[in-house]
């Protein structure tokens, strides 16, 4: 080692190092590892030499740096163990712009719409032949994921009759995702997986990749840019797996986990019922500070994603606090958010608990300024990522989520069957992939109201 090198902690384990504790509960193993050797260190992982680096202050340092550090290797073997997807010749900075196309400025507005109109139908259709003050019930998290995903897939994806089938087929595949991303899945899963996998490639597949004709959409646009760069029809299909998972696996959990803060903080609920009482739909993407900090504060708790790359060339990291460490060639770099900034004491106090109004100022405007070690942060949350890792999608998925919360609220009476009921806690697998998922659901009853806004 280096006299510069981050401090190395290589587990007891040879070559596995602390793959078992990593793959686990990476928060906890993340957290106890800070606490050890501080904001930087590097760690042995499955063979790969990892350096976490923990201070938002220093996170542009990686964000920015795009000749010593890269993201492509990593994100081909994610894409060939998760998705069996190769697709050895494509750009990300193409698909990238493609997506940005589609998924932002005036195709927003259009797509908000028609995902209003998704959520809306299945909303009340799912109601339809039951007595108007019958009570139903379900676990809160398949309420929301089944009725969120379906929605989503009616809007981005051309299969009008398939989607309570997709669902389920998305559900099984998803609960496997994180083994599959790090080889820990046995025979029996591995099976369930492939199933799932294939099942859903066949689902997804519109017929004019086979030669028909159909509209100009983006799934079109983006299967036109593959073929392009050579990808065959097979893989092509593939792809749209990698899509729908990308844009359907996190706002079905987040819009879980903010109705879960709100049933278990009724003063949260009250403030965000008094805030839309008398708003319409298209009211909530401009003016409700309440909403949108609950939104931020959930989001701060249930957001994990990592932000990973690989060392392509040697390169000495700049910390913000002036220190220098020497990143070795071969090694990678992993930022993780969640511990710091999302659940760092310096910066939230409390971190732990749900605060509905963190991100609020007293005059209502939105709060943005937060410190760590008397330095105003840049990064105070970031679960949409950051740089080239930032969600294309940020604003459709903010929107979605808020129309449904909205949609709900504003539609049905909605209760946790056990009023003393908490949340139910997170997987500790999921750490990593985005937008965590409990372990478990909460139970709820739920009916029409009578008149809406009726609150």
């Amino acid at each position: 080692m280096q006299k510069n090198e981050p401090p190395l902690d290589k587990g007891v384990l040879p070559w596995l190092g602390h793959a078992l504790e990593f793959g686990k509960d990476a928060a906890k193993f993340l957290a106890r590892m800070k606490d050890k050797h501080g904001d930087i260190f590097t760690v042995c992982v499955a063979g790969h030499y990892v350096t976490v680096l923990l201070d938002p202050n220093s996170y542009d340092a990686v964000l920015n740096d795009v000749t010593s550090l890269d993201f492509k290797h990593i994100r081909s073997q994610l894409l060939q163990r998760i998705f069996s997807l190769v697709l050895p010749s494509i750009k990300p900075e193409a698909e990238r712009k493609l997506m940005e196309r589609h998924f932002q400025g005036l195709s927003l507005s259009k797509l908000n719409n028609t995902m209003n109109t998704h959520l809306q139908w299945l909303l009340l259709s799912d109601q339809r032949g039951c007595d108007a003050t019958e009570w139903r019930e379900d676990g809160l998290f398949s309420f929301c994921y089944s009725l969120v995903f379906r929605a989503g897939y009616l809007t981005l994806f051309e299969g009008k009759d398939n989607a309570a089938t997709v669902y389920t087929e998305f559900r099984k595949f998803d609960d496997l995702l994180a083994k599959l991303a790090r080889r820990s899945i046995n025979r029996v899963e591995n099976k369930v997986a492939s199933s799932s996998r294939e099942q859903l490639w066949e689902l997804l597949s519109p017929s004019w990749l086979s030669g028909g004709s159909g509209p100009s959409s983006w799934q079109r646009n983006y299967c036109h840019l593959l073929q392009e760069e050579g990808v065959d029809a097979e893989m092509q299909k593939r792809a749209l797996l990698l899509q729908l998972w990308t844009t359907q696996c996190n706002a079905g959990p987040a819009a879980f986990w903010l109705l879960g803060f709100l049933l278990t903080h009724p003063e949260a609920m009250e403030a965000v019922k008094s805030e839309i009482r008398d708003l319409t739909l298209q009211d909530i993407s401009l003016q409700t500070p309440v909403f949108d900090s609950v939104l931020s504060e959930t989001l701060r708790l249930t957001a994990a994603v990592m932000i990973n790359r690989e060392v392509v060339q040697g390169k000495i990291l700049h910390m913000a606090n002036g220190q220098e460490y020497h990143l070795r060639q071969g090694d990678r770099v992993c930022l993780f958010p969640f511990l710091s900034p999302q659940m760092d004491p310096e910066i939230h106090q409390d971190p732990q608990i749900f605060k509905y109004d963190r991100f609020l100022n007293e005059d209502m405007t939105v709060k943005d300024t937060f410190y760590k070690n008397e330095k105003r942060l840049k990064w105070y949350t970031m679960p949409w990522g950051a740089g080239k890792n930032m969600c294309v999608g940020k604003e459709f998925a903010v929107a979605t989520i808020k129309q449904f919360v909205f949609l709900v609220l504003t539609h049905l009476d909605l209760v946790m069957c056990d009023p003393e009921a908490k949340l139910p806690p997170v997987n500790p697998s999921r750490y990593g992939f985005g937008m965590l998922q409990p372990d478990g659901d909460m139970q709820i009853r739920y009916r029409l109201k009578r008149t809406q806004h009726e609150m």
